[in-house]
């Protein structure tokens, strides 16, 4: 593990709000690239192994790393995946019934939208329990308590979007 740097998980939404796709405030904007700039140079980022969460980047943000600060932290990931001081990878194990096996197995947290379940697994199987940075996404927000209970910080950097 790199020496003083934080790990991060970063839900996609954070990628799409600092390229201002849906034409998100920019104060949001700015603090989503300011997040992004922060792993880039001083944390890591967690990702998983099999590729799900950089397969959903894919689909938001473009290999040229232009014209956002969300495609240009796209661009550094992919050109860094082998780079185990900026980006690690943690195994997480499919279910069928909950999504991942790493996800809590919590009443309170079974109608969290299956497709950000990846985010949480990762938090939970990495060694240092990283938060998981939100943009905009409501269900993260709506689950705050139950993910909290359930060991998962959630950082927002733009709480009153997320709230919306």
């Amino acid at each position: 593990m790199a020496r003083g740097r934080q790990a991060f998980v970063v839900d996609t939404n954070v990628l799409v709000a600092a390229n201002r796709r849906q034409g998100e405030p920019l104060a949001c904007a700015n603090a989503c690239a300011q997040g992004l700039l922060r792993i880039k140079t001083a944390g890591l980022l967690a990702l998983d192994e099999g590729g799900r969460i950089l397969q959903e980047y894919r689909r938001y943000s473009s290999f040229s790393g232009q014209p956002g600060i969300g495609d240009s932290f796209f661009k550094w990931v992919h050109d860094n995946l082998g780079r185990q001081d900026l980006i690690h990878r943690v195994r997480i194990t499919p279910s069928d019934r909950k999504e991942f096996q790493e996800f809590p197995d919590s009443s309170e947290l079974a109608g969290f939208d299956r497709s950000d379940r990846k985010f949480v697994a990762v938090a939970l199987s990495h060694a240092q329990k990283p938060p998981v940075l939100n943009a905009t996404d409501r269900d993260w927000w709506d689950y705050r308590e139950a993910l909290q209970a359930a060991g998962v910080r959630v950082v927002f950097l733009c709480p009153e979007q997320a709230a919306l």
